[in-house]
C-alpha cells in the first residue's frame, strides 16, 4: 500500500510498547520463531528492539519510536496496534479499530482513496 500511494501519502510505523515481552505475555509463536524480548526500560533499549523488529519483519517504511513513557500509544490508543490516517491539516482523517482484530488495512486504503478523491 505504501508503494501504491508513494508521493501522495507518507507512511510510518510507530513502534510502541512491546506487546509480547518475555517478562509479561509471551506468545508460543515467539518461542517457535526464537523471539525473546524483554520490555525495554530505556529509550536506547526500545530503539534496539524496534530496529530488530523492523529488520525481522522487513519493514520498508520509516519507523518512528514512541518515548519510553508510552505517551504516543496513550494519546492514540495504539496498543497493541492500530491504523491511522492523518490529514495534511494534522487532524485524524481515519482511525481504525484496536488490533489485532481491528487491524484492517483494507479500511485504511478505502479512507486513503476517499481522502485523496476529496483533494
Amino acid at each position: 500500500m505504501a508503494e501504491r500511494y508513494a508521493g501522495r501519502v507518507t507512511f510510518f510505523v510507530v513502534y510502541i510498547k512491546e506487546a509480547h515481552p518475555e517478562d509479561a505475555w509471551v506468545l508460543a509463536s515467539n518461542r517457535e520463531q526464537e523471539i525473546a524480548v524483554t520490555d525495554p526500560t530505556t529509550r536506547e533499549e526500545r530503539v534496539q528492539v524496534a530496529a530488530a523488529c523492523a529488520v525481522r519483519l522487513e519493514i520498508r517504511m520509516p519507523v518512528l519510536i514512541d518515548q519510553i513513557d508510552n505517551e504516543t500509544a496513550r494519546q492514540y490508543g495504539g496498543w497493541p496496534d492500530r491504523l491511522y490516517l492523518i490529514g495534511k491539516d494534522g487532524r485524524i482523517a481515519f482511525q481504525g479499530e484496536e488490533g489485532p482484530s481491528g487491524f484492517r488495512p483494507e479500511e485504511l486504503e478505502c479512507a486513503i482513496r476517499e481522502y485523496l478523491r476529496r483533494g
